[in-house]
């Protein structure tokens, strides 16, 4: 799946080509939101920014949240937001169905218009399609490639790390917040079954971060347990699981496992491995 860790964290320090090629765009993104919004039509039309700058559109989505959407250039910026805004409450509705509803009544969603500009405002690479940073969930000009179903995985993938950002600790496990994005961004599958190369142990850092087969690899071990954590003891119980493991002031994960699973680390991850044949 082309997307990136939802950790990823604007550079502190920007070259100053880029700083002054951009500035008018942060600010932008910066300021304070309009006092009220039209409703989300099913056909949301961005218009193609122009060289005096970025094009944004507000709208609210129809549980009450607003989306604010930020077109920066390129030639394609504009239809992929529009392609975003048209999967935006469907994904709502699934980040809700799993969280509840309390979470970020705000969402800013930008698309780049080059991939210094990306680089820039998200910390990403050329092989990211997206990425959430602490206040947006910024795309790629890549994404605009994507297939509607890809579009669909990155977008629900990103925005439940944009939904729980506050909740989640800086130092949690990453492979958890990455699982469980993507239980809820990929097709549901109750009992996927894992590729021969794919290995048997929870990936690290350096797996998820390294671009290839290798970062393809450990999202779908991620995956893979997240569905099964599910399948065996119920979404709630993962969602409990990641509040435990993953929130402010979380223990190990072998201590959130025991008081969320009832379960020592180690069974559990025997029943993952063995799984969906054990």
């Amino acid at each position: 799946m082309a997307t990136g860790p939802g950790s990823i964290r604007p550079r502190r320090v920007l070259l100053a080509l880029l700083l002054a090629e951009f500035v008018s765009a942060v600010l932008l993104l910066d300021r304070p939101q309009p006092p009220a919004a039209p409703p989300l039509a099913a056909d949301v039309a961005i218009a193609q920014p122009t060289t005096a700058g970025p094009t944004t559109i507000t709208t609210q989505l129809p549980d009450g949240r607003r989306a604010e959407f930020v077109a920066l250039g390129g030639t394609r910026s504009a239809t992929l937001l529009s392609r975003i805004a048209a999967e935006l409450p469907a994904a709502a509705e699934v980040v809700t169905d799993f969280w509840g509803p309390d979470w970020r009544r705000e969402i800013v969603i930008v698309a780049t218009g080059s991939d210094p500009q990306f680089a820039a405002l998200a910390g990403g690479g050329a092989d990211i399609a997206a990425a959430t940073t602490a206040d947006r969930i910024v795309f790629a000009p890549g994404a605009a490639a994507m297939t509607d179903e890809s579009l669909r995985i990155v977008l629900r993938h990103e925005l439940f790390h944009h939904a729980v950002r506050e909740q989640t600790a800086a130092d949690a496990p990453r492979w958890l917040t990455e699982g469980v994005a993507d239980y809820l961004a990929r097709p549901r599958d109750p009992a996927p079954a894992p590729a021969p190369d794919q290995g048997t142990a929870l990936p690290t850092d350096r797996d998820l971060d390294t671009p290839g087969p290798i970062r393809s690899l450990a999202y779908d071990r991620a995956w893979r347990f997240a569905v099964y954590i599910a399948d065996r003891y119920g979404p709630d119980r993962l969602r409990a699981l990641y509040v435990r493991a993953c929130g402010p002031g979380h223990p190990d994960v072998a201590a959130a496992v025991r008081d969320t699973l009832g379960a020592d680390l180690d069974e559990v991850l025997v029943g993952w491995r063995h799984w969906p044949q054990g």
